[in-house]
């Protein structure tokens, strides 16, 4: 499968830092029509959203500031009633903090999954939709396990086997709606820099781990974030690991 990205309205949420912002900037470089960057700070958002416009064109990138686990219909009705259509959507908002049990799971994975099903019935081919790409920012904590961050992997593994029922290559050929899961290993980001494990007890040890395992730049899962939507088949997971090629898992 090769798609383009020329033309086509994209919405990212959390991206206004990190992984997102790497993944807006990787799609403006392929000439899309706008970058829509969603987030809830409203400061990092406005200036993500200028240094972007200003570097590929006016009114190419646009912010919005929105709160995935509160914001979905508002949003969602402000973006349609502008852009009337969109065709990717790219659910990157996350957090790292076992200690939040409740906010993790609701935003890694309810938001997630509530903003997917939104999107797929607009985009859904049956209904008079264009089709179009739902990508879910997974982790390599949606498939491999270790003993540190067990809510986080719960999260993950949800969105893994959500993105991968709902993009089910039956779904996709009837419904036109392609659902792929991207999962980067650990990336120089906010959210890896303040993790914060489930008992303090493992902290200390979960430090030391992360500081042998193989690191990369947001930037490199920008330019996956691409490579995956230029090839991949619906219901596939892609990983990124230490800035290496990426891989199906």
């Amino acid at each position: 499968m090769t798609e383009v990205l020329k033309d086509k309205t994209i919405v990212i949420t959390g991206g206004a830092v990190g992984i997102g912002y790497a993944i807006a900037e990787s799609f403006l470089q392929n000439n899309p029509k706008v970058v829509i960057i969603l987030d809830v700070n409203e400061e990092f958002g406005t200036e993500a959203s200028k240094k972007l416009s200003s570097k590929y064109g006016k009114k190419k990138a646009v912010f919005l500031k929105c709160d995935v686990t509160t914001d979905l219909e508002v949003i969602f009705n402000r973006i349609i009633e502008e852009y009337r259509n969109v065709d990717v959507l790219v659910n990157n908002a996350g957090m790292l903090n076992d200690s939040a049990v409740k906010k993790t799971i609701d935003v890694n994975m309810i938001a997630l999954m509530e903003w997917s099903l939104k999107f797929w019935e607009h985009m859904r081919k049956d209904k008079s939709g264009n089709g179009g790409t739902i990508i879910n920012m997974a982790s390599i904590y949606g498939y491999r396990i270790d003993p540190y961050v067990p809510i986080y992997h719960a999260s993950k593994f949800a969105v893994m086997g959500f993105t991968k029922s709902l993009g089910h290559v039956k779904n996709f050929a009837k419904f036109g709606v392609r659902m792929v899961a991207i999962c980067p290993g650990f990336t120089e980001t906010a959210l890896t820099r303040d993790m914060i494990t489930w008992n303090p007890d493992v902290m200390k040890e979960f430090n030391a781990y992360a500081k042998t395992q193989p690191w990369q730049k947001p930037e490199r899962v920008g330019e996956v974030a691409v490579e995956v939507f230029k090839k991949a088949d619906s219901g596939t997971a892609w990983s990124i690991l230490g800035a290496q090629p990426v891989t199906q898992v």
